[in-house]
């Protein structure tokens, strides 16, 4: 047998799903997640998911991890200390930043920190012009004083970033090799290597937060992989932004690539799961712990976008800029909001009742789990409705206190409203639920997309929970529940190819540009691309190298990045190029102008190593039906008699009318009244309006 292992960790439990590459057969473990110490947790993980499922680490093919470490280090400002050096003039690049601000009309509010402290940016004497000539050469005399200077501030990174050395990298490149060469121990981040594409302020900021999370993720990584050797595992891979798996040394040189790779591993699983069911347009759901997230797929297409923030709000609203730092690199297109199973409630100063963004994460975890949470949670809504269980979860591996949740509701929310208990449980249901449906509108009705022509696909532990709540407020019709939803993300990451993405500014008018430039740019970034995929192991028959182009009218500030078809570039194909542009941003935005000329800024190329394609499969075993009953709350009948299944016992075909309840080791799928669920082939689970 040959398997395939993906961990991801998540804000209460940390996942394993394993799948047998020949059959599709699902194993998951679950663990609750270790803050002080993730690692410590991914390990237990694993081996609780080798022992469970009998596998042998020698028959373990592939080995990938969705990290959250690049994230947390700039949500908590622990990254580390680094340094910055920019061309005479440009020290303050990182603070000055845009002038995009989250709230036009608030003059008191803060920015973002500042990765570098001002006493560790320098700049040095060089100057290079916007065709990419030398104006002013590189000062190679301020070099010692500068390497000096580095020293006595024991720094552990450097960040380097030249006004347009993404035209000519040449000055970059000798500050790089001067640095390696007398300081081995720290660290040298370079953006001609790290970002070679116009803009100054976010190549910057791409490099400056590489050097700041990267020796973080060094460690991280190096520990893990050290653990997982013990194991008998093969080489750690790690997701990436853009939903793909690279090896460590390619996380290392872009550690910014790293950020997001757990919600986009969910999402390149739910693209799997379109495919095996003809589902071309999706919307994926994934409800965890501490957060929801949503993102679309059109024409079996994950979205992705080039205009991200990190640290900050900005992926809660597409227009939200100017709250975090600025990666430019390719991310699917997600929106969160802080809402998931271990989500807050609490009563705000002007009296409303609000859910998030505090969460209660792992430890002490919501106050059902008994570990000494005391606030309540929407977990613990959730177990008072009766839509969780009310004695335990996990198969029983995880006790449910009641009186728990009961006493943290009436404390913290019950008694302030004065309501009943089970009144306010379901007013942190609406409210928790409100919340997520404004992530689902952002991702569809924001991007030009109906919902009402999409399936909602929901997973994460509580997504399957309050999907079908999601699906009547905007009118989408089906709702899928895939195999193992609790461990989707997980499945995501075995699910997907290796993938690194290269890209190269060409600032240009389509119309006009030399087709032979285009082609070069291409044929470089080809290059660099198959290298990656030899180094990789990739049989030539398993490699792709897809291409892209990042578009706009004239006097545009931002660009839409388009696919560029295979074979010679030609003026026929960058004319067809145009017109796909104008379709695009026609959908987007609402109106195209095809007198307008066309400006190419930067083109781009992927490098997919191809994984045999997966089958998901999770069998009905009839010998585990069981059928009971319980109390579960509805808003259109209150509390009501609902049946409740065990997943694993359904055969296919079967039918199963609201008020019901499904459950399994992982999650629990709420059936309200005047839906019905169908079990699909391959253990799919269906949800319709009767």
């Amino acid at each position: 047998m040959a398997w395939r292992i993906g961990i991801d960790i998540g804000g209460t439990f940390t996942d394993v799903a394993a799948v047998e590459e020949h059959t599709g057969r699902i194993g998951i473990a679950k663990v609750l997640t270790t803050p002080r110490d993730f690692g410590q947790g991914v390990i237990e993980a694993i081996r609780r998911g080798l022992r469970q499922h009998a596998i042998d680490p020698s028959d373990v093919v592939l080995l990938s991890h969705a990290t959250t470490v690049v994230t947390n280090a700039l949500l908590e400002h622990k990254g580390a200390k680094c340094g910055f050096i920019a061309t005479r003039g440009f020290r303050d690049l990182l603070e000055l930043r845009r002038s995009s601000r989250p709230d036009l009309y608030d003059l008191f509010q803060d920015a973002p920190n500042v990765l570098v402290p001002r006493r560790y940016r320098w700049e040095i004497t060089e100057r290079i012009d916007a065709q990419g000539d030398v104006v002013t050469p590189l000062a190679t005399d301020e070099l010692p004083a500068l390497i000096e200077a580095i020293r006595t501030a024991d720094l552990q990174t450097v960040a380097v970033s030249f006004l347009f050395s993404f035209l000519n990298d040449s000055h970059e490149r000798a500050v790089g090799a001067a640095l390696r060469a007398a300081l081995p121990d720290v660290g040298v981040f370079l953006s001609c290597e790290v970002l070679p594409e116009i803009r100054e302020f976010e190549r910057a900021s791409t490099t400056a937060v590489c050097a700041y999370v990267g020796p973080l993720l060094a460690g991280y990584l190096d520990r893990l992989s050290s653990a997982t050797a013990e194991l008998g595992l093969p080489a750690l891979h790690v997701m990436g932004s853009s939903g793909g798996v690279f090896d460590i040394a390619e996380a290392l040189r872009m550690p910014a690539m790293a950020v997001e790779s757990g919600p986009a591993a969910g999402v390149i699983a739910a693209a799997l799961a379109g495919r095996q069911l003809d589902r071309p347009n999706l919307i994926s759901f994934d409800m965890g712990g501490t957060t929801a997230k949503a993102s679309v797929i059109v024409g079996h297409e994950v979205a992705v976008t080039a205009e991200y923030e990190v640290g900050g709000a900005a992926n809660t609203r597409r227009w939200m800029h100017g709250t975090g730092h600025p990666i430019r690199v390719p991310v699917i297109d997600l929106a969160e909001v802080s809402a998931g199973g271990g989500s807050i409630a609490w009563v705000d100063p002007g009296g409303a009742l609000k859910v998030g963004p505090a969460s209660a994460g792992a430890d002490p975890g919501p106050a059902a789990y008994g570990l000494g949470g005391t606030h309540p949670t929407v977990t613990d809504a959730d177990v008072v409705l009766g839509w969780l269980d009310r004695e335990a979860l996990l198969g029983g591996g995880l006790p449910i206190d009641l009186a728990a949740s009961e006493r943290a509701i009436e404390a913290d929310v019950a008694r302030p409203f004065g309501l009943s208990v089970r009144d306010a449980a379901a007013r942190i249901n609406q409210v928790v639920n409100s919340n997520m449906a404004q992530a689902l509108r952002i991702v569809s009705v924001e991007r030009g997309h109906d919902p009402r022509e999409f399936s909602l696909i929901a997973f994460g532990g509580a997504g399957p929970v309050h999907a079908v709540a999601l699906a009547e407020e905007l009118a989408i019709p089906e709702v899928i529940i895939p195999p193992a939803p609790g461990a989707f993300s997980a499945l995501g990451l075995v699910a997907t190819d290796l993938k690194r993405d290269y890209a190269r500014t060409l600032y240009a008018d389509l119309g006009q540009v030399d087709p032979v430039r285009v082609a070069d740019a291409f044929a470089a970034m080809r290059t660099a691309g198959t290298a990656m995929l030899q180094a990789a192991s990739v049989p030539p028959e398993r490699r792709a190298l897809p291409r892209f182009a990042d578009l706009r009218y004239r006097r545009q500030a931002y660009e839409l990045t388009l696919p560029v078809e295979d074979g010679p570039v030609t003026k026929e194909m960058l004319h067809h190029l145009a017109e796909a542009f104008h379709q695009k941003h026609e959908q987007n935005y609402g109106h195209a102008n095809r007198l307008e000329a066309v400006q190419l800024v930067n083109l781009r190329l992927t490098a997919l190593g191809k994984l045999p394609d997966l089958k998901l499969a999770q069998p009905s075993d009839w010998s585990a039906a069981r059928l009971t009953s319980r109390e579960v709350w509805f808003a259109s009948t209150g509390f009501t008699p609902a049946a409740v299944h065990w997943r694993n016992g359904l055969a296919a075909e079967v039918a199963i009318s609201g008020p019901a309840i499904i459950e399994a080791l992982d999650s629990t799928i709420v059936v309200p009244p005047g839906w019905t669920a169908r079990v699909a082939e391959l253990g799919y689970i269906r949800l319709t309006r009767d």
